[in-house]
């Protein structure tokens, strides 16, 4: 986070001297919106497969100034899209000094700003909050209270000698803290219902009550909240009068296309080995498979993290066999991926009925998108190079702990093979490592269109055999 420009006005008096004017929340973010969108700007940087569905519902919800609820299945990147709101406020922002809820200098709210800007009127003392200190963000769970939302009398102020008739007694919860700002409430149906109530006010009055106070506190903000929807009948559900009260619902999805699956996983894994674009498809596949798997749960869904976290291991699996044989480089080959299936198996939800075969399920839709990831890939080449091999009974011997450099001497020169490379998005600059990866890719692929024959045993792959 920058530091705020030197020489910012330091008091309301120098504020207004520069011409600077009150703006709600939602009109600093509509003003903001609308100059990203004239400017052609990507207004919710790193969403991938949302650009024609997601987006401009979200758009239009925010233009129209309404809080919202996004519902959808888990890993559908609903909080990552909560927190883009935040690049839509302005960069700094300017709050009355020591107020704990952050009041605008031109209005403020609080009783103590409000008594100080009466008693210094153009001296008030401001200072300049950062958007990122505008966003708070909390995760709903049963055990949460009002007192932790709203607020609740402080017992040291009231030890301290203010009697509790005093509003400044008061212990502000996250929303008012969170005034002139965003408010992001994560798993709302996971908020029991008699606590659900008390955003009744901010959400309709735009104020808050607290332990009977007659105390009016107006908040300005922006409240997201995020829900799925499975929790309406499992573990909770957002009640009707609250549901009534949000201005937009927008339903998320997973990637509808395969490509956007690898531009979500190559931009959120963190990778420890080189794994080539093919075999980041693989994975997406993989994963769009399990979607449509009817022996899958798909109320529950398969969340895009179970395509990173698959990413990320057969990177592992990758770096793992660079230790074990020695190689400079790691690149990830297709024996690598099916080293994951066993740590993956406990990020899927399976249909009654299936017990015992989930491990069975994931190999055989694995298979399933490896043979497609290849047809998309290689699909009219002449690969008779790489059948020729086989010609006479040789085999070729790989696995997970064998060196990409003992698999190319045991192929050799292969015509076609530059122009798999070129399908594959290699080239003339290919390392020997991908060289290694690209060709097992094309042994697996035949083997799979039923070209060549394949025996594997004990983590070694014998092709030919």
């Amino acid at each position: 986070m920058s530091l705020p420009e030197p020489g910012r006005p330091a008091t309301l008096g120098e504020l207004r001297a520069t011409g600077h004017v009150h703006r709600s929340v939602k009109s600093e973010i509509r003003e903001n919106l609308l100059a990203r969108l004239r400017a052609g700007e990507d207004a919710f940087p790193g969403m991938v497969g949302f650009e024609d569905t997601v987006l401009p519902e979200l758009e239009t919800a925010l233009l129209a100034g309404h809080d919202l609820v996004l519902l959808g299945e888990r890993g559908q990147g609903k909080t990552r899209l909560m927190r883009t709101l935040a690049g839509l406020l302005d960069e700094w922002s300017p709050v009355v000094e020591g107020c704990e809820i952050g009041d605008d200098p031109h209005e403020p709210s609080c009783v103590r700003c409000r008594r100080l800007a009466a008693e210094l009127g153009d001296d008030l003392p401001l200072t300049w909050r950062h958007r990122t200190e505008r966003y708070t963000e909390k995760l709903a769970t049963p055990d949460t209270s009002v007192g932790d939302l709203v607020g609740d009398v402080d017992p040291v102020k009231v030890a301290q000698g203010r009697t509790l008739g005093d509003p400044e007694t008061v212990h502000y919860g996250l929303v008012p803290r969170s005034n002139r700002g965003i408010f992001g409430l994560n798993e709302l149906p996971d908020l029991a219902e008699r606590i659900q109530v008390a955003l009744f006010n901010v959400l309709e009055e735009r104020d808050i009550q607290i332990r009977g106070y007659s105390l009016r506190l107006p908040l300005d903000l922006l409240l997201v909240a995020t829900a799925n929807p499975e929790d309406y009948t499992n573990r909770g559900r957002i009640i009707t009068p609250l549901k009534d009260r949000f201005g937009a619902e927008i339903r998320t999805h997973y990637p509808s296309e395969v490509s956007d699956e690898v531009v979500l996983i190559a931009q959120e894994s963190a990778l420890v080995a080189d794994v080539p674009e093919h075999l980041l498809e693989v994975i997406a596949r993989f994963t769009r498979g399990l979607r449509e798997s009817a022996a899958v749960d798909q109320r529950s869904g398969v969340s895009a993290r179970f395509a990173i976290a698959g990413a990320e291991g057969v990177a592992g699996s990758a770096l793992r066999r660079a230790a074990r044989v020695g190689e400079a480089y790691a690149v990830a080959r297709v024996c690598d991926v099916p080293t994951v299936v066993p740590t993956l198996l406990g990020k899927v939800e399976f249909e009654m009925g299936e017990e015992g075969r989930e491990r069975d399920i994931l190999t055989h839709l694995l298979r399933l998108a490896v043979a497609e990831t290849y047809r998309s890939r290689l699909a009219g080449l002449d690969l008779t190079g790489f059948t020729n091999l086989f010609a006479d009974g040789a085999v070729v011997e790989t696995g997970e702990l064998v060196p990409g450099a003992d698999l190319l001497a045991q192929v050799g020169p292969v015509s076609g093979l530059s122009k798999v490379l070129d399908r594959l998005g290699h080239g003339d600059d290919a390392t020997p490592g991908q060289v290694a990866a690209a060709v097992e890719f094309v042994l697996e692929g035949l083997h799979l269109t039923r070209r060549i024959d394949k025996d594997s045993v004990a983590g070694r792959t014998v092709y030919g055999a």
